[in-house]
């Protein structure tokens, strides 16, 4: 066995050995998180893959406490009220579920109130819970670092806007660098500024010209943290009639940006509500967030525009980890962490990889990637009724909270799950969503899934091959080769998928007995 082979058979693999139960991770196993911002208190409990967590609680209570903050220099008093209902709750669902404690931290509202120490000591008093108050660059650095645990190594911008302040904070290589934050965009603070709509789109201009000014050039990606901007993305998804209703890495671009703000501004408030199903609390700021977008898309002209629902809440978790663990791929963790909770032969993933990457001898290490993912979650579903096993697959991979995966990816990885459990695509209810990938990304799916529906055939253990294929693309050969004492695994059932993948890649089949 040569060097790579030894490290490879040691460390489960090109992609690492796996970390989420690692002794130095497993305590980030379960983590509680209180956000207190301007407009909603949330309480999330992060639960499973340290690197890529499941959220095992998610609560959001719409307070507004930072509603007439500029007015009053107080937080609004039926907002005080209602958090402090919600944060009574948490603390006690908190107890239920076992965590050792809430990591609970509040923005610009409780930051900027008078009274934001004595709203703190009665939650002290009434809760136990300790708040701790960030300042504006803190958050920046939390919600760049969320972004980071979905995207590791990204470049770009980016842009968290919360009730009563924006924060901004580029990242580069994995690192977060420059970090500015304003109180003066809120829509929070906008809806109370006087003057009407000029007066505040000549404040906008202003106060985002000196931000580009100190955070200078930024035309990579510009990644849009907060409640508002998801909300413009999902009116942009219905003007679209996307057909994919996952938020979290959905692309726009300028043009398309531009042509959502036009659409807000032609529509109602309760026609909008009506087409995307958002409340009426979110709603009544979604006007002042697009003047915002519009004039940050103007001002800095990004590559493109990217939404993610990491932010703060994920930066803390991100903050508590292990270098080493930061710089894993969250999908393939992610994808580790799920083989060896639901598979039948956890460990079978890393088999089969190996048995299907000769079918890819041109892949790019994003689709090898892909291919590693789709393997280890090749039989994750396996407790699924039959007859509609491929569509939960589909389902859980475009659909699954996973991180690092743009939608096009999603439905790659949905359909070479699918395609592992049927033959044909057609007929299922996902039909809308194939256009999201080109046709070649498409059939190398079909070929992949069908890869691993065969391979899966010959599972004898999960230590070693019980055969290995090769793919001769110019005399369209496939050529599959097994030791004579594994030779009746290759059945008539599997023969059949044999026959099945081969027609598929337009390829003749040889078998080869081994001694």
């Amino acid at each position: 066995m040569n060097e790579q082979a030894q490290t490879e058979a040691t460390d489960g693999g090109p992609f690492g050995k796996p970390l989420f139960d690692d002794p130095g991770t497993r305590a980030l196993s379960r983590v509680g998180v209180v956000d207190i911002g301007s407009n909603s208190v949330r309480l999330v409990v992060f639960d499973g893959a340290a690197r890529s967590p499941a959220y095992f609680y998610n609560e959001k209570i719409m307070c507004a406490l930072g509603a007439g903050l500029s007015e009053t220099g107080k937080l609004n008093p039926e907002g005080r009220i209602r958090a402090l209902a919600a944060l009574q709750r948490f603390q006690l669902l908190a107890e239920g579920m076992g965590l050792p404690g809430l990591t609970a931290v509040a923005t610009a509202a409780v930051r900027d109130a008078e009274d934001g120490p004595a709203f703190r000591e009665e939650v002290f008093q009434k809760t136990g819970l300790r708040i701790w108050v960030i300042d504006g660059e803190e958050e920046a650095r939390l919600s760049a670092q969320g972004v980071l645990l979905g995207w590791p190594g990204a470049f770009g911008l980016i842009c968290d806007m919360g009730g009563s302040s924006l924060e901004l904070a580029e990242i580069r290589e994995g690192r977060v660098g420059k970090r500015l934050s304003t109180s003066e965009l809120g829509p929070l603070k906008l809806r109370a500024l006087k003057g009407g709509t000029r007066a505040r789109n000549d404040h906008i201009r202003g106060v985002i010209d000196r931000l580009a000014e100190r955070m200078g050039p930024q035309h990579d990606r510009l990644f849009l943290v907060g409640g508002s901007w998801r909300a413009i993305a999902r009116i942009d998804m219905a003007r679209r009639n996307y057909p994919l209703k996952v938020l979290h890495e959905y692309r726009m671009t300028n043009t398309a940006v531009r042509e959502t703000l036009a659409y807000i501004a032609e529509r109602s408030p309760e026609a909008l509500k009506a087409e995307t199903g958002i409340s009426g609390a979110r709603m009544d700021l979604i006007p002042y967030a697009a003047e915002v977008l519009g004039r940050l898309v103007r001002t800095f002209r990004p590559l493109d525009i990217a939404i993610s629902s990491y932010g703060i809440r994920e930066g803390l978790l991100y903050e508590q980890m292990p270098q080493r663990l930061r710089d894993r791929d969250p999908l393939i963790e992610a994808c580790r962490f799920a083989e060896a909770k639901d598979a039948r032969l956890p460990g079978f993933g890393r088999i089969l990889y190996d048995f299907v990457m000769p079918l890819f001898p041109t892949a790019t290490p994003p689709q090898k990637r892909l291919i590693k993912a789709a393997c280890l979650l090749h039989d994750v579903s396996w407790r699924a009724h039959p007859d509609y096993r491929a569509e939960v697959c589909f389902d859980n991979a475009t659909r699954a909270n996973l991180g690092g995966l743009k939608h096009s990816e999603r439905v790659f990885l949905g359909l070479a799950l699918l395609h592992r459990y049927r033959n044909k695509r057609e007929g299922t209810a996902f039909e809308e969503l194939y256009g999201l990938l080109d046709a070649k990304g498409q059939h190398m799916a079909e070929v992949l899934g069908k890869a691993m529906r065969f391979g899966a055939m010959l599972w004898m253990q999960n230590t070693s091959a019980t055969g290995h294929l090769e793919w001769n693309s110019r005399r369209r050969r496939l050529i599959l080769s097994m030791p004579e004492r594994a030779m009746p695994l290759y059945g008539e059932v599997a023969q059949s998928r044999m026959a099945s993948l081969a027609q598929t890649m337009g390829a003749t089949v040889t078998i080869r007995k081994l001694p």
